[in-house]
């Protein structure tokens, strides 16, 4: 008994892995014959450039309010330190804020960040403040003193 194939499959090769058809397609050579000469990689003065400090922190903003879900979901934000909408907190990696991540994962946004990006409730007030606008150049106090 023979295996007809259609047109279509005797024109363009099919390799078979798991069930899953992918289409293998060769690769054109290469135009020029002589391998082109390697450029030295640019040094940087900087170590933390080449290597980058480790993601150690959760950083969690509640996106979506809790107002009509249940207890335990309000328990769970509760519990992350979350109590209003855009309220950013910084936890470091452990198993079980994960687990409390994935319990309201519908609801918080999540970004893994280095130590130094973490910021404390103060320091997030004084990021989020506007500037003064004006500066102060002298005050009356230094006009009395003759300063």
């Amino acid at each position: 008994m023979a295996l007809a194939l259609s047109r279509r499959a005797m024109l363009r090769p099919i390799s078979r892995f798991n069930g899953v058809r992918t289409v293998t397609t060769p690769t054109p050579p290469s135009p020029s014959s002589s391998p082109r000469p390697e450029l030295p990689e640019p040094r940087s003065s900087a170590p933390e450039l080449l290597h980058p400090p480790p993601n150690t922190h959760y950083k969690i903003t509640l996106r979506r309010s809790a107002i009509s879900l249940g207890d335990k979901i309000k328990g769970t934000l509760l519990a992350l330190g979350i109590h209003r909408r855009f309220q950013t907190v910084y936890f470091p990696h452990s198993p079980e804020v994960a687990g409390k991540i994935l319990r309201v994962k519908e609801l918080v946004e999540v970004e893994n960040v280095p130590t130094h990006a973490v910021m404390t409730s103060t320091q997030q007030r004084q990021a989020r403040k506007a500037t003064r606008g004006y500066k102060v150049v002298g005050t009356r106090r230094d006009k009395f003193l003759n300063v």
